[in-house]
C-alpha cells in the first residue's frame, strides 16, 4: 500500500504515541472473551479462505509466486490474529502489533495491505455501540488519532513493501503529526487501501459484498465466490500494488484486461472458470505482475462477512 511512503528501509523510529497504541508484547487475546475469540478466528478464516481460489497473479493453493507460497500467509494469519482482536487495543496498536507478529513468524511482508484493512473491521466489531458493521466502521475510522497514525507508520517501515518511495507529507519515515484518517486520505487519490479509509470502506461494503452476493445467488461454492470478489475489484480500478510498482498507465491497461478476463471467468461453469483464472494467473506471473492490493480486498471483504453476524448476535445478546 502507498499510504505516505518512506524513502528506504528503516529501523523503527522511537514512537511519541500513548502506551495503548504500542505494539503488545505478548498474545493479547483471552481465552475466556467469546467475542474476541470469535474475531480472531473468523480472521484467520478469511485469509485462508482467500487462498483457496486461484486469484490470478497472486499467492494461492493451487500455485506460489513471487517467492512465497500458501504456508506464508496461513502462518501469518494465525500469528496476526491475536493482534487484530485483541480487547482493549486500537487500531494503530492492532496494525502495529499484527504486523511485528506476522514478521516473527515468517519474516517477510506478506500481509500488511489485510492487517491496515482489517483492523478497522475488527475494531468497530469489537467496540460496537449498534448491530450495523458499516455505521461501525465509519465510527472506528472518525475516532482515529495520531497515535495510531505513529504506530501504523511503524508498522509500514516494518513491513517495508515493494515500492516504498518518498513522500512530501505525511512521510512514515517521520514523526507522525496527523491522525491516522487523515494520513490515509492524503494518500486515497493513489492508494485503495487508504481509499478505503477516506471513504468508509465503500469499495469493501459495496462492490467486494455486492460480488459475494450475486457469487451466492447463483449457487456459487465458496471459493468461486472468492474468485468472483477478486476479479471485481481486478476488473473496477488500477490495482494500486501494480501501480506503485510499474505505474498507473501500466495498472489501468492491466485492469481492462482482467475485465475481459472477469467476463470469460463469470460465463464459465464448473471447473472452467478456474481454468481460465490459472490460465491468467501463469500469464501474469511470468510478467512478475502481483496484484496483490486485489488480494488485500478480498480478505476485507470475507471478514467483513464473517464480521456482521458476530457483531449482530454480540448486540442482540447485550
Amino acid at each position: 500500500m502507498t499510504l505516505p511512503p518512506a524513502p528506504h528501509p528503516n529501523p523503527l523510529p522511537a514512537s511519541g504515541a500513548r502506551e495503548t497504541a504500542s505494539a503488545p508484547h505478548s498474545d493479547p487475546l483471552p481465552a475466556n472473551d467469546a467475542r474476541a475469540q470469535a474475531v480472531a478466528a473468523a480472521f484467520v478464516a478469511a485469509c485462508e479462505a482467500e487462498l483457496a481460489a486461484p486469484k490470478p497473479g497472486n499467492v494461492h493453493h493451487f500455485a506460489p509466486g513471487h517467492g512465497m507460497e500458501a504456508r506464508d500467509f496461513i502462518a501469518s494469519a494465525k500469528a496476526a490474529a491475536p493482534f487484530i482482536a485483541g480487547p482493549g487495543l486500537t487500531v494503530g496498536a492492532r496494525i502495529l502489533g499484527a504486523v511485528e507478529a506476522t514478521w516473527a513468524a515468517v519474516g517477510q511482508n506478506t500481509n500488511l495491505g489485510i492487517v491496515l484493512l482489517c483492523a478497522p473491521l475488527a475494531h468497530a466489531a469489537l467496540t460496537a455501540q449498534g448491530a450495523d458493521l458499516r455505521d461501525e466502521t465509519a465510527r472506528a475510522l472518525a475516532a482515529l488519532d495520531v497515535a495510531d497514525a505513529q504506530a501504523a507508520f511503524r508498522a509500514i517501515l516494518r513491513a517495508n513493501p515493494a515500492g516504498l518511495g518518498s513522500a512530501s507529507a505525511h512521510d512514515v519515515a517521520g514523526p507522525a503529526d496527523v491522525t491516522l484518517l487523515d494520513a490515509m486520505r492524503a494518500s486515497a487519490d493513489r492508494d485503495r487501501i487508504g481509499y478505503q479509509y477516506a471513504h468508509d470502506f465503500a469499495d469493501i461494503f459495496e462492490t467486494g459484498l455486492d460480488a459475494l452476493r450475486n457469487a451466492r445467488e447463483k449457487g456459487r461454492d465458496a471459493a468461486r465466490a472468492t474468485l468472483d470478489i477478486f476479479m471485481a475489484f481486478l476488473a473496477a480500478f488500477p490495482d494500486s500494488h501494480i501501480a506503485r510498482k510499474y505505474g498507473v498507465e501500466k495498472a489501468d491497461l492491466l485492469r481492462v484486461e482482467a475485465a475481459t478476463v472477469r467476463d470469460q471467468i463469470s460465463g464459465a461453469e464448473g471447473g472452467g472458470a478456474f481454468s481460465i483464472a490459472l490460465a491468467y494467473d501463469r500469464k501474469l506471473k511470468e510478467n512478475r505482475l502481483n496484484p496483490g492490493t486485489s488480494a488485500d480486498l478480498t480478505v476485507a471483504v470475507l471478514f467483513a462477512d464473517s464480521l456482521a453476524p458476530i457483531l449482530a448476535s454480540a448486540h442482540k445478546n447485550g
